[in-house]
């Protein structure tokens, strides 16, 4: 399995040129009024500080955390998750690259919280998440700036927020994507990933000027059961810590969790077992990577796995990880990659 580190802001500014290219026309304007139809809800337009209106059949809302159509303007209420997942500021910073080139985002727990570094080719992503009732942002801002690897080349920014979601996804004839709909704390970088899938989701179940019901309710039930599965997720690599060093860290241990998240635990504790259900996004070696890397050890381990004995597990394990020797030395390293095939390029 694989990733890739995306800069957010290029990425973005290639999608928009992409778009333009193919016809897609943008209007640049501060929404002051949503208009919507008295008789059916919908939104009928927006009005634009301008004095312009910009009228239509289908609305996206991609307004940021103010959800401004499907919170503001539709009443859409907040699912509020932050009794589990309590962390509610980040700092974030960029800072100047060092090498080596890492191929990997490192996550490092803090006394109320944990700090992010995503290398790029030509920088360094930092940030630091944390719970502000556990912790001032002094106290985060300065775990953040004595752990850079670099130079900082940009001014500390803070980002408050609640991880949770909106009770609906789609209402009416807008559909919400990116933080109008939600947000789920970036331990596992999945925000890009939620806006791609809410995209294709809508893509499979475009409406006609009907916007049949049906198709909304699907819409909604699959998107809530995988704002749903990442949660417990991430509510996993706080609960299942052994951590009792601070306030926060106990209150994570000690913390109830989603019936979902339980039966999960349940299952795994019995004999080691963990099935992937529907389209959830995080595989089984990443649940048991978390379940094992935080020592929550089985009680018991698959029958069948009896068979065998220590030897031959030993046997087993001594040839993977002779294959894997041999495979890494015969590869360029990470720097070397990158600058044979995609180094990086100013974009115009």
């Amino acid at each position: 399995g694989y990733a890739y580190h995306f800069d957010a802001t290029l990425l973005a500014k290639f999608l928009r040129n992409l778009s333009e290219q193919w016809g897609v026309r943008r209007t640049e304007g501060r929404i002051v009024d949503v208009r919507l139809d008295g008789e059916s809800g919908f939104i009928d337009s927006v009005q634009l500080e301008s004095g312009a209106s910009v009228d239509g059949d289908l609305f996206i809302d991609c307004s940021g955390f103010r959800s401004l159509l499907l919170g503001e303007a539709l009443g859409v209420d907040y699912v509020d998750w932050s009794h589990w997942l309590p962390a509610d500021s980040a700092i974030a910073v960029q800072c100047e690259g060092v090498d080596p080139l890492t191929p990997y985002t490192r996550s490092t727990a803090h006394s109320a919280g944990w700090q992010w570094r995503i290398p790029l080719q030509n920088r360094i992503g930092n940030g630091h998440v944390f719970s502000s009732p556990y912790m001032n942002d002094d106290a985060a801002l300065d775990i953040l700036m004595s752990n850079l690897d670099g130079k900082p080349t940009t001014e500390p920014r803070t980002i408050r927020f609640t991880t949770g979601h909106r009770e609906k996804f789609w209402h009416k004839n807008c559909v919400g994507l990116g933080l109008a709909i939600g947000f789920m704390e970036p331990l596992e970088s999945t925000s890009i990933h939620l806006v791609q899938s809410g995209i294709g989701r809508l893509i499979d179940l475009f409406p006609t000027r009907d916007f049949n019901p049906a198709d909304i309710d699907e819409y909604n039930l699959k998107t809530e059961f995988e704002f749903e599965s990442i949660r417990d997720f991430l509510i996993l690599h706080y609960h299942a810590t052994e951590r009792d060093d601070s306030d926060f860290w106990n209150y994570c241990r000690t913390m109830s969790i989603p019936d979902s998240l339980q039966h999960k635990y349940d299952v795994w504790n019995s004999q080691g077992r963990f099935f992937r259900f529907d389209e959830e996004l995080f595989t089984t070696p990443s649940w048991v990577q978390v379940f094992l890397g935080q020592r929550v050890v089985p009680k018991d381990c698959h029958g069948i796995a009896k068979l065998l004995t220590a030897d031959d597990t030993r046997d087993y394990l001594k040839r993977v990880n002779g294959i894997l020797k041999q495979a890494v030395s015969q590869l360029p390293t990470h720097r070397e990659y990158i600058n044979q095939t995609c180094a990086f390029k100013e974009m115009g």
